[in-house]
């Protein structure tokens, strides 16, 4: 058999907007309440949920039979923990805190085999359909997608060197974190981030480069599509369940 194309790789690289969704609840019973709902593209996150190796691939396995690209945020560019990843079938992942051009060509080199890079060859992963995906070796490297986090004003001001790195895909702001090195803790959509965001984000698209965030306003996701902003994720599956909890109860009260 044959490697599946990247539905979400081609889409970015032919300019389509594309909506996603964080998944941060670390359960395959709780992506598989998301999967069906018809998201281009789901991250799911190992920076700031519990989640490990075996829960990833739990739910990876879950997106496997829906339409939806199952990605994963490590914690850090650990080559190791890259490898791993991608030998159990993430089909791209989100650096964070990518700081420098350095560091982004550092985090494609993970994700690629010798000689373009310095991931360890398994014949035999989830990945390759346990070897049977015969082609494999020759083209995961143009169907992974590699996105690099920018969450600082040093990442920001760089922002367009860092994607203009060979192999990165596109880059992804981290308002929350952005605003934090701001002195602007907790507030991530304040006017002066965006101003920041929005500036460095036209200077990437003018160049070619695919744009993505996290916004959970969903006029303002709308707004930075219309704006140009190819992939943006605008729920997360722990906020959507709060906030139902929290509007219940509210109305209950009330």
């Amino acid at each position: 058999m044959n490697l599946q194309p990247n539905r979400f790789l081609a889409a970015l690289r032919a300019g389509k907007p594309q909506i996603g969704i964080w998944i941060t609840l670390s359960t395959a019973f709780a992506a598989e309440v998301v999967a069906g709902a018809g998201f281009d593209w789901a991250m799911v996150d190992m920076e700031h949920s519990p989640n490990d190796l075996t829960s990833v691939m739990g739910q990876l396995q879950v997106f496997a039979a829906h339409q939806t690209t199952a990605m994963v945020r490590p914690y850090w560019n650990d080559p190791v923990l890259v490898k791993r990843l991608l030998d159990v079938g993430a089909q791209g992942l989100l650096f964070p805190m990518v700081q420098s051009p350095a560091e982004a060509a550092s985090a494609v080199a993970a994700c690629h085999y010798p000689p373009h890079g310095i991931r360890g060859v398994s014949s035999s992963t989830r990945a390759n359909q346990f070897g049977r995906v015969t082609d494999y070796f020759e083209r995961v490297g143009e169907e992974t997608a590699v996105l690099v986090q920018v969450e600082t004003r040093a990442a920001v001001a760089q922002s367009l060197q860092i994607g203009l790195t060979k192999g990165v895909d596109g880059v992804f702001f981290g308002p929350s974190d952005i605003a934090a090195d701001m002195g602007l803790l907790g507030q991530p959509m304040h006017a002066e981030v965006w101003d920041l965001i929005l500036h460095a984000a036209r200077a990437l698209m003018a160049n070619g480069v695919p744009v993505g965030t996290l916004v959970t306003d969903l006029a303002f996701a709308r707004s930075l599509l219309d704006q140009g902003f190819t992939f943006v994720a605008c729920a997360v599956d722990s906020v959507i369940l709060s906030r139902g909890a929290d509007a219940i109860v509210a109305t209950m009260k009330g």
